[in-house]
């Protein structure tokens, strides 16, 4: 059987509503396999979090998360849009293929259906448009590309260690206590301040500085990749403050300042940020760089952007390996 085609979706100047409306199937097979994964009182429970979470915090999406949770779609709308558990693994750097600095990055995430469900949708902004890789339903974002401005994605941090390093209490408690902080704070997930900084910088240096000055609900890091050489970075965010790392610019789940303390992400953080260095500045423009231990059984998205030349590659997988062939945004397309 041929491989399935990760659907474009030209949205013009529609939000992901739009997305939601043409694409509602992929987003109910999305959530329906995260209730069987999960099963449903997990995620009914974890969705009523997130629900009275996202209405305490506000913003201007709220309306739109409340009218794609009040759709036909199974219970779990809230929860997928504030679900922060996974693994990644990115690198910026300078295109050996031509101009530009290139995004390269992983998403790790042993939730069914994330691969097999991805969707490339295109959206107009007063700044310029821009490429999502997203899913249905998903109202912010957390890997896209700017043509002639910049491309960035987000990796999970880990879960700050808040007591002393003495103390024997288990990781599950540092857990707990950044919940309860991300859940009594009133700032925004880093989803959504990314997607408003892709519908409202029109520089590479508007970006970084927006991310790393806007308050955040929890710990993350965003990789930067612009137009120029020298634009590439990671953001190492805490909820309100920032390290700046500067090439390579590479991350996986594990903190990069060494005064940083906290269990990983994922799995091999530090084996898989090593190999993408190793890989990331002499890799080809294919996706022959992906493998083990940056390609694993979690492994459910692989992308590659370009915002210099408009490039984006982008191929889904689940647990048995490729869910889809590879996307390519076709050229003359960007812009």
């Amino acid at each position: 059987m041929a491989a399935a085609q990760i659907p474009f979706v030209d949205l013009a100047g529609d939000g992901p509503l739009a997305l939601l409306d043409r694409e509602d199937e992929r987003a109910a097979a999305l959530i329906g396999a995260g209730r069987r994964q999960y099963s449903g009182l997990a995620i009914d429970f974890l969705d009523a979090i997130s629900r009275r979470w996202a209405r305490a915090v506000g913003g201007p999406y709220l309306p739109e998360l409340e009218a794609a949770a009040a759709s036909d779609l199974p219970r779990g709308v809230w929860f997928m849009n504030h679900a922060y558990e996974w693994g990644c693994t990115t690198a910026a750097g300078g295109d050996p293929a031509g101009p530009g600095v290139r995004l390269l990055r992983t998403l790790d995430w042993p939730f069914d259906g994330l691969g097999s469900n991805v969707v490339v949708a295109r959206h107009e902004t007063p700044v310029g448009p821009y490429y999502n890789v997203t899913w249905p339903g998903f109202l912010g974002v957390m890997t896209a590309m700017a043509p002639g401005r910049f491309a960035v994605a987000i990796n999970q941090a880990p879960v700050l260690r808040h007591g002393p390093s003495w103390l024997p209490y288990p990781w599950p408690i540092d857990w707990l206590i950044s919940r309860w902080h991300t859940f009594s704070g009133r700032r925004w997930a880093p989803a959504m301040v990314l997607r408003q900084v892709m519908e409202t910088c029109a520089t590479y240096a508007d970006a970084k500085r927006r991310l790393t000055e806007t308050p955040l609900a929890l710990s993350v890091f965003f990789t930067l990749a612009g137009i120029e050489p020298a634009e590439s970075c990671v953001i190492e965010r805490l909820p309100a403050a920032a390290n700046l790392h500067g090439a390579p610019a590479v991350v996986a789940n594990h903190w990069k300042s060494q005064d940083l303390r906290g269990r990983p992400r994922g799995r091999e953080s530090q084996a898989r940020a090593a190999a993408l260095t190793a890989r990331h500045l002499d890799a080809p423009t294919d996706f022959a760089w992906l493998q083990p231990p940056i390609l694993n059984p979690d492994t459910r998205l692989a992308v590659m952007a370009n915002a210099a030349s408009g490039d984006l590659l982008v191929q889904g997988f689940e647990r048995d390996g490729a869910a889809t062939a590879v996307f390519s945004l076709p050229k003359g397309t960007a812009g």
